[in-house]
């Protein structure tokens, strides 16, 4: 240690020296300061905090900034880059940087996940499925695998593989989404029991979810359960009063009934909230329609048509407004169209028929009615119309056989519901029976006076002297069924399907702060 000389005074007047210790740390050479490594992660909470409030150009430009500084390994910086690429409908790039994050952190199984989504919304659902088996390999217990691989088997038709993983998905962590995509499965196999079991579940589990609720009344609708369906219904508006698909269904069911202004009062409502849907505008025609106010009707369901030109029903409804006018020409138009996307319904071909009789086009009328008799085998209307065409020209033996077989759905129909039948059905079929000497045992159900929501259809075939042509109240009654089967279903549910979306994987959210980025389910 060095001495330090401080000068001091004696007694004497003689300068004396003393020393004092001094440290030598002062004199240690100083160490060079330590290199500063770059860090990859960090501007990983400015690229965060600009996508989560969808500043994405600032983002992007900060990405830009830190993968230059990384040399592109900043495995967050490229992830979310990819995530914007995907927002931006670039779903290619977003792909190749997915899978460059899948090098960078081979062990991720989150990458692997966006890996797979992107596939997914390329049309690639079985390299989909390749991807999300190997993500499922690094995290058995992620119920989004299972649940994505399942909607990946829904796309390729394999039902039982797709009900194994959601069934597998809901084991790991019940979703009202798993759920939805469960009952979807069952609608596309026509299985109506199963897919509203599948939905009480999800009731049970959610009680609240307004789209569940919705498509449970809906389902008890199609199959005529009026109050249970009512009451899914209700709950819906409960919890969400502008959740316009229940909105929709309820004014259905009181446009079923016949209450027409309640049935606008609620269309009304849901204008307000979705102006531009075709079930809408189609149930609102009908509804002027069964006012008997036609140029309003054809006026609301030629912009229903507009928004959905291939929907077979708001042309099959708009060929029965156009045969009620008497405009046979336009009536046959719609309903050409209509049977070219709904080849197999019989119904139609009667009403082209019945255009087509108006239109003095007999030979392809009879064409048109034995592609009805051969694709509905319940419905005695469409005999009885081709029985009054048969006749009207004299074909006695044709006519016979085909009030026979009239006389044959009848009696299946009266055996297997309380059916009551048209009262201008019943006359017509009367007098032709008189006039062919037959029917005499046929015994109908008591005529009904309001036909608008009984079982009957339109025939207009030119009559014989006996014969009165049936008026506007049986194509009146059928445009109200066809109305009130307008709803909305979940996808898969065959062609009344409304409001459909295909199957789609849980979104990604917003990535969170950190090196190793994850995904979670919305």
């Amino acid at each position: 240690m060095a001495l330090t000389v401080v000068p001091s005074f004696s007694v004497s007047g003689v300068w004396k020296r003393t020393q004092f210790p001094v440290s030598t740390e002062s004199q240690k050479p100083r160490q060079k300061k330590a290199p500063e490594f770059p860090i990859l992660e960090k501007q990983n909470w400015l690229i965060h905090l600009h996508y989560i409030r969808k500043d994405y150009e600032a983002c992007k430009a900060v990405i830009k900034e830190q993968l230059q500084e990384t040399q592109g390994l900043c495995e967050y910086a490229i992830y979310v880059q990819a995530l914007i690429f995907r927002l931006e409908g670039n779903i290619q790039e977003s792909l190749e940087l997915f899978q460059t994050c899948a090098v960078l952190s081979p062990q991720s199984a989150d990458n692997l996940k966006q890996v797979a989504r992107s596939l997914f919304l390329l049309g690639k659902h079985k390299a989909a499925i390749e991807v999300y088996n190997e993500a499922a390999k690094l995290n058995q217990k992620d119920w989004e695998i299972s649940h994505n691989l399942g909607v990946c088997y829904i796309y390729l038709k394999q039902f039982n593989k797709a009900q194994d993983q959601l069934h597998n998905a809901l084991n790991l962590n019940r979703h009202d989404l798993t759920y939805i995509m469960l009952g979807k499965i069952h609608l596309l196999e026509g299985d109506l029991d199963k897919a509203i079991e599948v939905y009480k579940k999800a009731v049970e589990f959610s009680p609240e979810n307004t789209e569940l609720l919705t498509t449970l009344g809906l389902l008890y609708l199609q199959l005529g359960i009026y109050q249970k369906a009512f009451e899914h219904l209700g709950n819906a508006l409960t919890y969400d009063p502008t959740n316009y698909k229940a909105i929709l269904a309820a004014g259905s069911m009181m446009q079923t009934h016949g209450d027409f202004d309640v049935a606008l009062t609620k269309y009304r409502v849901v204008a307000c909230a979705v102006l531009e849907s075709p079930p809408l505008w189609n149930n609102i025609g009908m509804c002027f329609f069964g006012k008997k106010k036609y140029v309003a009707a054809i006026s609301c369901l030629k912009r229903a048509n507009y928004l959905a030109p291939f929907d077979w029903k708001i042309l099959y409804n708009l060929g029965l407004v156009h045969l009620t006018m008497q405009q046979y020409a336009s009536a046959f138009h719609f309903l050409s169209a209509a049977i070219n996307f709904q080849p197999k319904m019989g119904e139609l071909y009667m009403l082209l028929a019945v255009a087509l009789t108006n239109l003095e086009d007999t030979e392809n009328a009879k064409r048109a009615y034995a592609e009805a008799v051969h694709l509905d085998k319940c419905n005695p209307l469409v005999n009885l119309n081709y029985a009054v065409l048969l006749y009207n020209p004299g074909e006695k033996k044709n006519a016979l056989a085909q009030y026979q077989e009239m006389e044959k759905k009848v009696s299946l129909l009266k055996d297997n519901s309380s059916l009551e039948f048209d009262s201008e059905m019943v006359e017509m079929a009367q007098k032709l029976g008189a006039a062919l000497q037959v029917g005499e045992a046929l015994v109908w159900t008591k005529p009904v006076k309001d036909p608008k929501s009984k079982h009957q259809t339109t025939s207009t075939s030119k009559p014989a002297s006996f014969q009165q042509p049936l008026g506007s109240n049986q194509a009146l009654g059928q445009a109200m069924s066809s109305a009130a089967a307008y709803r909305t279903l979940p996808s898969g549910a065959g062609g009344t399907s409304q409001f459909t979306k295909p199957p789609s994987l849980p979104l990604e959210p917003e990535p969170a702060v950190e090196s190793s980025p994850t995904e979670t389910s919305e």
